[in-house]
């Protein structure tokens, strides 16, 4: 048993160094290979266009910036106040939105393609700048903080890109929260309006009832002959003191009921009459007047500048030779010991 143990390590050994034997013995084959990889990379590194790398840094706005948008709202509006949350949530659907991909697919990457190239397929176009334009969240533990980044061979326009991407989804995002306010406030004012014209027209009634009271206890007080008020002593009821209205309104006497009433009459307007009016004329005319200024309001906070890039991200040339250099020995040692086997059976042949 230990002299067949020997035997197979003795013959393990023989075949190593005949192995070594053979890829030395076809040592000019492994150069050229060698050579002829390493050769194809170098001549990739020097013809491959560099790619520049661009990147923003997002985050939420300060309350601050969303301050234009809460004019008219907050207690006793009926309208919440919107925080810097609400917006920047508004915000990052506008950013992630295939709408606002699609259209800087249409206004901002296929213009910059030759003729000959739009007319490719639109299905690898649109892949292809799904390639060069992303977004994502910046870190987890930051789930507020996103990063657009922009990979082409002009750093200008990578910097350029991840700018102009920020600005148009806010425009969108913009567009809809200022719809969304001025529909609310709009909203807001018609029901202030619609209060308004249901007190007025309660005013109203309530004065021609009075008008139709007055007129009644005026019947009386002329049917018994009561010209003037009675003289009310201390000493009288109760019922009768109580202010003189209701059924015993007449004792007011004709000349005080018919002034009262010609004044009724001749009144133009119920609206110094009406409880809390002027307030709510005051909320509609801000309402109605009330003009949120675009440029004060801000979706998102640019965390950072944006530079341009001067160093590629691609091609990594050092990586890129060093592998060809080790891929370029393997497949010279892998295609020496093929030939050396190959030239060693036709020679025992």
């Amino acid at each position: 048993m230990r002299n067949e143990r020997e035997r197979l390590s003795g013959d393990d050994e023989i075949d190593l160094v005949e192995l070594v034997q053979g890829v030395w013995r076809q040592k000019i084959c492994v150069v050229l290979v060698a050579a002829l990889v390493i050769g194809l990379a170098l001549v990739y590194v020097m013809l491959a266009s560099p790619v520049y790398e661009a990147k923003l840094y997002l985050r939420p706005p300060t309350q601050n910036d969303v301050a234009q948008l809460n004019f008219g709202r907050g207690e006793g509006t009926g309208l919440a106040p919107l925080t810097a949350k609400d917006v920047y949530s508004i915000y990052l659907r506008a950013l992630q939105s295939e709408a606002v991909h699609e259209k800087f697919f249409r206004s901002a990457f296929l213009p910059m393609l030759s003729e000959e190239e739009r007319k490719g397929s639109r299905d690898a176009l649109f892949a292809q700048f799904n390639g060069m334009l992303t977004v994502a969240q910046a870190a987890r533990d930051m789930p507020d903080r996103f990063v657009i980044t922009a990979a082409l061979e002009d750093p200008h326009l990578a910097a350029n890109w991840v700018s102009s991407y920020a600005e148009m989804a806010a425009a969108r995002a913009k567009d809809e929260l200022l719809s969304g306010t001025r529909s609310d406030i709009s909203i807001m004012a018609d029901n202030l309006e619609q209060q308004i014209r249901a007190s007025r027209a309660s005013a109203s009634n309530q004065r021609a009832d009075q008008i139709a009271q007055l007129n009644e206890a005026l019947r009386v007080a002329k049917s018994i002959g009561l010209e003037k008020p009675p003289i009310i002593s201390n000493t009288l009821s109760s019922e009768v003191s109580a202010g003189m209205g209701g059924a015993l309104t007449y004792m007011r006497g004709t000349k005080a009921l018919e002034a009262e009433i010609a004044n009724l009459e001749s009144r133009s307007s119920d609206d110094p009459y009406i409880p809390g009016l002027r307030e709510k004329q005051e909320r509609l005319n801000f309402m109605r007047n009330l003009k949120i200024d675009p440029s004060l309001v801000a979706m998102y906070q640019q965390d950072g500048a944006v530079t341009q890039p001067d160093k590629p991200i691609k091609p990594r040339k050092a990586i890129i030779m060093a592998f060809s250099v080790l891929a370029g020995l393997a497949l010279g040692v892998l295609v020496a010991l093929g030939r050396d086997r190959w030239v060693n059976r036709r020679s025992c042949n």
